[in-house]
């Protein structure tokens, strides 16, 4: 029998304070617990406020990868809905484009689903079945917002790690300045049960006044991710279920009918933003405490992730020796600007793009949407920079 380590001799185990528990902070202090340090994780919000959002989530490979490595994947796709199907339209110049899983990077052998959707209360409840059952995971729900630099530098963990949201305490008591752009768009969002949609089809239909998505949920039900001006969002936010549904209707893909709504409209702001920098001291910032975007493509939770997955790989090196503790900040800012600006711009600029009535960008989109619809080449360099992130594009889907 090995005789146990003196005290003094005991390997050390790195600790982190993790605050904000939603699906960024929970992966976040998932990943480093199974990179073998003690983690405490704190929100305000009690478990049942952290399930109740009724919003929807599209999730592309590199988020697979990351859940395939950490072994969570096969809880959480088990509350996932796979879709076979993009199909891409811009109204504006009359063309159409569809992806399917042969546009993967990788997928001739073993196809692969484009990517999937999943509901934010089921994806939450794996997420905190998972928090409770790890042993080097503290979970504190309920706990107070930081409100000070001094509650920040107070902290006894060797990092801290910020995942509280846009509107981040953390952030904002350590003076990380951020570059913002409200849009003049708003995001308004329902759940809707169709008749005549392909229920592993999801759409994005690029309309002048904003992009409208479609994400299949499963049982004929679909989230609808509908960019607009301002006014026009909260005019819809106050009809009537039947009004509501009337004005839908003309929206929809041709073929596709409306049944029912099957929850109340919600408007929300649409906003760029960038922190200025992503560490200071001991405390880094992940997910929207770091950055947000527009919602086309579906990109804002798959980004965030992408923050993790960093993290994840230099926490294990912290771990092996092979990395200086101290160096972690640096190390995960300079990892994660390149990701962050293409992905905000290459948003910002489809935004720019499609939703205006500019004839003079008619043609130049006209012959982008054709050429993508002739050439599967293009098409896989697209969805491969939309699925992985426009810095590893040609990364083969996992099998």
């Amino acid at each position: 029998m090995t005789p146990s380590l003196p005290l003094s001799q005991t390997p050390r185990r790195f600790t982190a304070l993790v605050r904000g528990a939603g699906p960024t902070g929970a992966l976040a202090a998932l990943a480093l617990a199974k990179a073998g340090w003690n983690v405490t994780l704190v929100d305000p919000s009690e478990r049942s406020q952290l399930l109740e959002r009724t919003r929807a989530y599209a999730l592309t490979h590199s988020s697979r990868r990351l859940l395939r490595h950490l072994h969570l994947w096969d809880p959480v796709e088990a509350v996932l809905e796979p879709f076979e199907r993009l199909e891409l339209e811009d109204l504006g110049a009359r063309r159409h484009c569809g992806f399917h899983p042969g546009d993967l990077w990788g997928t001739a052998a073993a196809p692969s689903p484009v990517g999937w959707i999943g509901q934010h209360g089921p994806l939450m409840g794996v997420l905190l079945a998972q928090l409770e059952a790890h042993p080097a995971i503290d979970l504190r729900l309920g706990d107070p917002p930081v409100a000070s630099p001094v509650q920040v530098e107070a902290v006894e963990a060797d990092w801290i790690i910020a995942a509280e949201g846009a509107h981040s305490p953390t952030r904002e008591a350590l003076g990380i300045g951020v570059w913002r752009h409200l849009y003049q768009q708003r995001c308004l969002t329902a759940q809707v049960r169709l008749r005549g949609a392909p229920s592993h089809t999801a759409w994005e239909r690029l309309r002048p006044e904003g992009p409208f998505a479609l994400l299949p949920m499963g049982d004929g039900r679909f989230q609808v991710v509908w960019s607009a001006p301002a006014w026009r969002c909260h005019q819809l936010e106050r009809l009537s279920p039947a009004a509501f549904l009337d004005a839908l209707a003309p929206v929809l893909p041709p073929g596709v009918d409306v049944d029912h709504l099957e929850d109340d409209p919600r408007v929300f702001p649409v906003g760029l933003l960038l922190a200025r920098r992503l560490h200071r001291g001991r405390a880094l910032l992940v997910g929207e405490s770091a950055h947000r975007c527009h919602p086309v493509g579906g990109q804002g939770l798959n980004l965030c992730w992408r923050d993790v997955e960093l993290l994840h790989r230099l926490a294990q090196r912290v771990e092996a020796g092979r990395l200086p503790i101290h160096q972690l900040g640096g190390r995960y800012a300079r990892g994660r600007w390149a990701d962050l600006c293409l992905t905000l711009l290459i948003t910002d600029g489809l935004v720019r793009l499609f939703s205006n009535r500019q004839p003079l960008l008619v043609p130049m989109r006209k012959l982008a949407i054709s050429q993508l619809d002739r050439m599967p080449f293009l098409r896989r360099c697209l969805l491969g920079v939309m699925t992985n992130g426009p810095c590893q594009p040609f990364a083969a889907a996992p099998t």
